[in-house]
């Protein structure tokens, strides 16, 4: 079965509103586990909008649980990462300014130190991924920067099935890419914007492995419950 990777950085935000200490991330970690999680992500921006330092570090020590940390290439964030020691890196873009992440990483701009990154990840044996847009040259030179995994930006596809448009052309780029990533040896994620009408659709894409699926779980569960929308993504992933 595909796996679920579970993002709770909106649990920190939450809490952050009140400057307090509920609703607790670290909680929120075990307990996602606990009810079906394959891995938690939780993304240490450079301005810690949600998640801080003491939460990662202590998400992290968790024992038994598979973390999945997002950070961007900033020197300072890479040596904190390092320090941690998560399970998993996934190595993404960051404008200050931005709201969420708009898409992949610009992998011929930054190939140079992307790659010594990634060396430096590769030598503590953390499993390093790439989040990319659904572009052909991009999985190339992932492929070149000798990346364990792949996670395809899937921001711009969620968009277009939200509003009833046409999509067909941007599933089949992805579809594509995750062919060709699969034949180099690259792992494919896939994750932003999912809900259970994309990840349906999606799911049918046999080389995807793994989805990281943060907002909508946790904006959902605030009608439903945490536990009924994680499962209900876990019964999307066994068909």
């Amino acid at each position: 079965m595909k796996r679920l990777g579970i993002n709770i950085d909106h649990v920190a935000t939450l809490r952050n509103a009140r400057g307090e200490f509920h609703p607790d991330p670290i909680y929120a970690a075990k307990f996602v586990k606990k009810i079906g999680a394959d891995s938690v992500t939780i993304h240490l921006r450079e301005d810690r909008r949600h998640i801080n330092d003491i939460d990662a570090k202590k998400i992290c020590s968790i024992k038994r649980l598979l973390v999945n940390l997002e950070i961007s290439t900033n020197k300072y964030i890479v040596n904190k990462a390092l320090s941690i020691k998560p399970d998993f890196i996934c190595i993404v873009p960051e404008n200050r300014k931005e709201i969420t992440t708009e898409g992949g990483l610009n992998l011929k701009k930054n190939k140079k130190n992307l790659k010594r990154i990634i060396s430096k990840f590769k030598k503590k044996k953390i499993r390093t991924s790439l989040f990319v847009n659904p572009n052909i040259n991009d999985i190339r030179i992932a492929r070149e920067l000798n990346t364990d995994c792949i996670e395809i930006h899937t921001g711009h596809l969620s968009n277009l099935i939200k509003h009833k448009k046409k999509y067909s052309n941007e599933l089949k780029r992805i579809i594509r890419c995750s062919i060709l990533a699969k034949n180099f040896g690259i792992e494919v994620h896939a994750g932003h914007g999912l809900d259970y009408k994309t990840t349906k659709i999606l799911n049918k894409i046999k080389e995807i492995e793994e989805f990281n699926i943060g907002h909508f779980i946790i904006g959902e569960s605030v009608f439903f419950g945490l536990q009924k929308v994680v499962q209900k993504f876990k019964k999307i992933l066994k068909n």
